[in-house]
């Protein structure tokens, strides 16, 4: 199987590639804040030598609760992620809710999201596209992993700068299943697959007007996606996860992430110098 591969800064993502890792808190709460946690995780992934890109959200539209916070809105967030790229020099990542938010994110991100709950909307894929940027498009907890290719095409007719994530599967109600077949199952479109480790083990709405998660799932879960063979992992984490303000149940706590990442290390490398994850190649 042909694999298409990605620049994002100087380094290249491939799902035959080495991991490297998409990760920070959920939502941006201070500028302060923000750039401690990336400064711990870029230190760790140094360490470490795994690529990082810098994820958080400057506004959370899909909370469970009108009451729930959203974030520091949209232009103070941008100008926070923006610090963060010019003072620590690593690649950012945010997720957009609006069509019009595409152009005013495209040039402080290196990569631009697509939420799962939208990842069939046209004309945001469209909008996110026609900026040229890199687009991560989380597959929706609705669909099956073969039906990204209708998601991909909407999107390949107007950019192939294409990276899908996987965060878990509806399974009944309040709750998410990890199906690796999914992962299997995208890698065959050609394109660059992470794993979203975190929301996978989200119960949507399970606190009724909040959702929870289990988080002590995280690191088996990434484990096992890392055999598959994918070009990367996304793990949301916070220093004291449960009083974070957004997704605190299904985020690691900022001082496990080491330990964690060496284990993923270890299998990643141990896949992608075999055969295993390469069998449809």
């Amino acid at each position: 199987m042909k694999f298409e591969e990605i620049k994002i800064e100087n380094f290249k993502i491939k799902n035959n590639n080495d991991i490297f890792l998409i990760a920070g808190p959920c939502v941006i709460e201070n500028k302060n804040h923000s750039i401690k946690h990336a400064k711990i995780i870029k230190e760790i992934c140094d360490e470490l030598s795994i690529n990082f890109v810098f994820k958080s959200s400057f506004d959370k539209a899909n909370r469970t609760n009108i009451k729930s916070y959203r974030g520091v809105g949209t232009e103070k967030g941008i100008s926070i992620l923006n610090d963060i790229r010019s003072v620590l020099n690593i690649p950012i990542l945010t997720d957009v809710h609006e069509c019009y938010q595409c152009e005013m994110v495209k040039d402080v991100v290196d990569i631009i999201q697509i939420p799962a709950f939208l990842c069939r909307q046209t004309d945001l894929l469209l909008a996110a596209a026609d900026t040229g940027k890199i687009v991560n498009i989380k597959k929706g907890q609705f669909l099956a992993p073969w039906d990204m290719i209708n998601v991909v095409e909407k999107f390949k007719s107007s950019s192939k700068k294409i990276i899908l994530t996987e965060r878990g599967s509806s399974f009944g109600y309040n709750n998410l299943v990890v199906d690796l077949r999914g992962l299997v199952e995208m890698k065959k479109l050609g394109y660059p697959v992470v794993f979203d480790a975190t929301h996978s083990v989200q119960k949507p709405g399970g606190l009724g007007g909040a959702s929870g998660g289990n988080r002590e799932y995280i690191p088996y879960f990434a484990n096992a996606a890392v055999t598959v063979g994918i070009s990367g992992i996304f793990m949301e984490v916070h220093e004291d996860p449960n009083n974070a303000p957004s997704d605190g149940a299904n985020m690691i706590r900022l001082d496990k992430l080491k330990d964690i990442l060496v284990d993923i290390i270890k299998i990643d490398k141990l896949v992608k110098n075999n055969s295993i994850g390469n069998y449809n190649d």
